[in-house]
C-alpha cells in the first residue's frame, strides 16, 4: 500500500445526531421494505422469503466483510488507512443483526431449500434440518459473539470521559470503560489483544463463511457441489465490503472533522484494493468454471447452464447472440460487468483510482453487482425457467427495506454510539 502516510491523529469519541434526511429516508425504506414483505407473505410467501433470503445472505456477507479489513488492518499493522478502518468497523454493526434475520428465515425454510421438501438420501449426513441450522446459527452466533468483542476493544481507549458527552449511549459508555486505567494504558492493551483476535476472527470467517456458503447458497441446487464454492462466496462479501468501505470514505471526505483525512492516497489504496481482489474474484469464478466446461459432466454443467446460458458450454467458439436471451444469461453478464470487467478497465490507471467522482461510482457499481450476484446464486436455483423471478415490487421492496435497515444501523452505530472516530490533529 501506499507510503505516504497522513500526519499521526489523536482520535476521539465524536457523539452526535442522525442525519437528516437521510435518517427519514431510511426508516421509509424500512417502512417499505416490511410493507412489501408482509403482502408477499399474504400474496406469494415464495417470492417474499426468496427475496428474503437473497439480501439476508448479501448484506450478512457485506458486513462480515467489513470487520475482515479492520481484521486486516490489525493484523499487517497497516498505519495507512486512519479513519478508513473505523468506517470499515462501522459495517460490522450488522453482524449481530445478522444472526437474528437467520432466526427469522428458518420461518420460511420450506420455501428456499428444496432439500427439505425432497430429500437428497446420499447426503442426508448433511443435508438434514438438525444439522442445517445449528451449524449456520452457531457459526452466526460465534462470529456475532467476536464481533461486538473487536468492536468494543476497538473503541474502548477512545471513550474515556465521553459519557457525559453522549446523552443516548452514557450507560454502555460507562459499562465499556469501567476500570479504566487512562488512555495510555487502555491503548496498549487494546492493541494486545487485538492483535490476538484479529487472526482467529479471519479463520473463523473463511471457514465459517465457506459453510454458510455451502449451506445457505450451494444446497438450493442440492445435486451439483464444488469445494471452491465456499471460497468464492466468501471472497464476494469481503470483496463487497471494500466497495462499500470506499464508497462511505468518498461521501464522508468533506464530513466535519474529516476534512482532509481522506487524502488522495488513501483513495488511491482502496482503489487498489477493488481493481486487485475484483480480478481475484474472477479468478475463483474461472478456476471453478474451467474444471466443470472440461469435465463436462450433466451434474456439473447443468449449474452454469443455468446461470450463464448454454453460450458458454460450447466445445468450440461458437458465438450466438440469442443463446443469451436464455433465462439469467443476461443478469450473469451484468453481474461480470459491475464486479470485472468495469472495475478493471476503469480502475487499471493510477488518477481514476485518485478521483473521487470515479472511484465512488466504481465502488457503487461493484456494491450493485454484488447484490446482483447474490440474485444470480439463487433465483435460477429455485425458478429455474422464468429469469425475470428475481425482479418484481416484492422482491424491490424488500431489497429497499434491508438496504435503509442497514445504513440506518450504520447510521445510529456510528453517530448515537460513535465508533466512527472522528480524528482531529494532535
Amino acid at each position: 500500500m501506499s507510503s505516504n502516510v497522513a500526519a499521526p491523529v489523536a482520535e476521539r469519541a465524536n457523539p452526535r445526531g442522525l442525519p437528516q434526511p437521510l435518517t427519514t429516508i431510511c426508516a421509509a425504506l424500512v417502512a417499505v421494505g416490511i410493507g412489501g414483505f408482509l403482502y408477499g407473505l399474504a400474496n406469494d410467501p415464495a417470492t417474499a422469503w426468496r427475496a428474503f433470503h437473497v439480501n439476508f445472505v448479501y448484506f450478512a456477507g457485506l458486513a462480515q466483510g467489513g470487520l475482515v479489513i479492520a481484521c486486516a488492518f490489525v493484523i499487517i499493522g497497516a498505519r495507512w488507512p486512519g479513519p478508513v478502518r473505523r468506517i470499515a468497523e462501522g459495517l460490522a454493526a450488522w453482524v449481530p443483526i445478522s444472526f437474528l434475520l437467520a432466526l427469522v428465515g428458518y420461518l420460511g425454510r420450506d420455501y428456499i431449500f428444496p432439500w427439505i421438501e425432497h430429500p437428497v438420501p446420499v447426503k442426508a449426513a448433511w443435508l438434514n434440518e438438525g444439522r442445517f441450522f445449528i451449524t449456520d446459527l452457531a457459526i452466526l452466533a460465534l462470529l456475532a459473539f467476536l464481533t461486538l468483542r473487536f468492536l468494543r476493544l476497538s473503541v474502548r481507549p477512545h471513550l474515556g470521559g465521553s459519557a457525559e458527552a453522549a446523552p443516548q449511549a452514557g450507560g454502555m459508555f460507562a459499562r465499556w470503560t469501567s476500570g479504566w486505567r487512562g488512555e495510555e494504558a487502555e491503548r496498549e492493551a487494546s492493541d494486545r489483544q487485538l492483535k490476538r483476535m484479529a487472526p482467529i476472527i479471519c479463520l473463523v470467517y473463511a471457514f465459517g463463511f465457506s459453510i454458510l456458503g455451502f449451506d445457505q447458497v450451494m444446497s438450493l441446487d442440492p445435486h451439483w457441489f464444488s469445494n471452491l464454492f465456499g471460497g468464492f462466496f466468501a471472497w464476494g462479501g469481503f470483496l463487497s465490503a471494500i466497495a462499500a468501505t470506499a464508497l462511505i470514505a468518498v461521501l464522508h471526505r468533506n464530513a466535519p472533522g474529516l476534512e482532509g483525512e481522506i487524502t488522495p492516497s488513501r483513495l488511491h489504496d482502496l482503489g487498489k484494493m477493488i481493481f486487485a481482489f475484483s480480478i481475484f474474484w474472477m479468478y475463483l469464478f474461472w478456476a471453478q468454471y474451467l474444471v466443470i466446461w472440461y469435465g463436462n459432466l450433466p451434474e456439473e454443467t447443468a449449474y452454469l447452464k443455468a446461470r450463464m446460458g448454454s453460450q458458454f458450454l460450447q466445445d468450440s467458439w461458437d458465438f450466438a447472440w440469442y443463446r443469451l436471451n436464455e433465462p439469467y444469461a443476461k443478469l450473469t453478464m451484468a453481474v461480470w460487468a459491475c464486479n470485472w470487467i468495469i472495475p478493471f478497465w476503469v480502475l487499471l490507471g493510477q488518477r481514476p483510482k485518485k478521483t473521487p467522482a470515479i472511484l465512488g461510482s466504481v465502488a457503487a457499481l461493484v456494491l450493485l453487482g454484488f447484490w446482483l450476484e447474490r440474485n444470480v446464486l439463487v433465483w435460477p436455483a429455485l425458478v429455474p425457467k422464468d429469469g425475470g423471478a428475481w425482479l418484481g415490487g416484492i422482491q424491490l421492496a424488500v431489497a429497499a427495506g434491508f438496504a435503509g435497515a442497514f445504513v440506518l444501523v450504520y447510521l445510529v452505530y456510528t453517530r448515537v454510539f460513535p465508533s466512527l472516530l472522528v480524528p482531529r490533529r494532535a
